[in-house]
């Protein structure tokens, strides 16, 4: 284990000590004291006691500190103590059984605007207005999004999943794509920004600087990200583009040391070849259609010439799928069998609802892409063959064709790919599908490659 993290959970228990001494030395503890309210030592109870206090106190002037000595206590105590206070805080305050009776009873009297306020107001649950009050503290939001990352690694539990539910309902309201900054992230950018992006970028490898250099700093790529009013120096979440010529068939044709660099206004594609959804905590808010949408925007208006927006994803779920469906172990098949049996994946594999099994594929094609080409020996990374066997794939959104793609795929379990593609499910290789793909020459949209 890290030692500084070792260090760190040893000196949890002092933290937790002096940041609870120090709240009720203060004119708050006194406060709290006051109304019958005194935080136990004992790690969880002590954070049950200060959430209790932060329902209980009516007057607002109060919530920021009280929100504040909350966050200090929980992040000065170790992982037991939150898990233990994150699996009770939900069931500590059930529903009002008696206020919900009497707002139903009101509503029943009266069908006005007051009564329906009533009802709302007693059906919502004392977790949703803890969260709303802990929100109020310095940084609550990014502190918010911590403590649901500590709840995402802890065991699963009903109450658990109701706090999580409503965690997950708040950041959904909040984190609203309307209320977020589309912002390009360059050479120039802060360096702490830059380090973020390093440390966050998870489907290709950024080696370092100078590695990071060559897909912000080119006149051939770009990169941006979406960031919230409380967070402005920390990305939610960041694509990364490349403007080519053609539709790419491996990765290192975009991210190699040695290539040739387009001029933007001869570009033809734009090509989405990372996404990555930076915090944890936030699983589930849906920002990647909307960037990418963002994006496009942004793309056309300064490149209208480009006529393609496509990705270069990965397939997360193929090797294990391979393993199990095909008893596919040691031997791994050659490069032609593996774009057929990658095909016969992405189309005919499905997963909950009838929908794609492979993750990725079921964020394009739900989003009404088309499954444009399968290439092989496409990602050599250790990564790149663990998961799929080196194999990436190209998804396609043509306007004219996403709300059809999107329709057959939900409504008929059909997959949209183009007759490349379905050669290789029906057991052919037609020549034109040999790792080279166009694409069809239309005004497309696109979306991105799932992290």
């Amino acid at each position: 284990m890290n030692t500084a993290r070792t260090r760190a959970q040893a000196e949890a228990p002092a933290r937790r000590r002096n940041a609870l001494d120090l709240l009720m030395s203060s004119g708050l503890g006194k406060l709290l004291r006051g109304v019958g309210i005194a935080p136990r030592p004992a790690s969880s109870e002590s954070l049950l006691d200060l959430a209790d206090a932060l329902l209980s106190l009516r007057g607002r002037a109060s919530g920021p500190a009280l929100a504040s000595a909350f966050f200090d206590l929980y992040e000065g105590s170790d992982t037991e103590a939150r898990q233990e206070f994150l699996s009770k805080i939900h069931d500590a305050h059930p529903a009002d059984a008696a206020a919900i009776e009497k707002a139903i009873a009101k509503w029943n009297e009266k069908h006005d605007e007051n009564a329906a306020r009533a009802l709302h107001e007693a059906t919502e649950s004392p977790s949703q207005k803890l969260i709303r009050v802990l929100n109020m503290a310095p940084q609550g939001t990014e502190r918010l999004i911590n403590m649901r990352e500590d709840l995402l690694a802890a065991p699963k539990g009903s109450s658990l999943s109701a706090f999580d539910r409503d965690l997950e309902d708040a950041f959904g309201n909040w984190f609203n794509a309307g209320f977020l900054e589309l912002r390009r992230i360059a050479w120039d950018s802060p360096a702490a920004l830059l380090e973020r992006i390093i440390q966050y970028e998870a489907v290709h490898e950024i080696h370092g600087w100078e590695d990071l250099r060559r897909r912000v700093e080119p006149i051939d790529r770009r990169c941006y990200g979406f960031f919230h009013p409380q967070m402005m120096d920390d990305p939610l979440i960041f694509v990364e583009v490349a403007l080519t010529n053609q539709l790419p068939g491996a990765i290192h044709q975009i991210i190699a040391e040695e290539r040739e660099v387009v001029e933007p206004r001869d570009a033809s594609c734009a090509i989405f070849y990372s996404i990555n959804n930076c915090r944890t905590g936030l699983k589930g808010i849906p920002f990647g259609n909307y960037l990418i949408k963002r994006v496009v925007g942004l793309l056309q208006r300064e490149l209208p010439q480009l006529h393609t927006f496509a990705t270069l994803s990965p397939v997360p779920g193929f090797a294990k799928w391979l393993a199990k469906e095909q008893g596919v172990g040691e031997r791994v098949p050659g490069a032609k069998e593996l774009r057929v049996l990658a095909a016969k994946y992405l189309v005919t594999a499905k997963g909950r609802g009838g929908q794609p099994l492979d993750p990725v594929a079921r964020f394009h094609l739900g989003n009404g892409a088309r499954l444009e080409a399968i290439h092989s020996n496409a990602d050599l990374s250790e990564n790149g063959q663990r998961q799929a066997h080196g194999v990436m794939v190209n998804y396609v959104y043509d306007l004219s064709e996403i709300e059809a793609n999107h329709f057959a795929l939900t409504e008929l379990g059909t997959v949209a790919t183009s007759k490349a593609v379905q050669a290789l499910v029906d057991g052919a290789e037609p020549k034109e599908a040999k790792g080279k793909s166009g694409g069809k020459k239309k005004k497309s949209a696109a979306d991105p490659v799932a992290a």
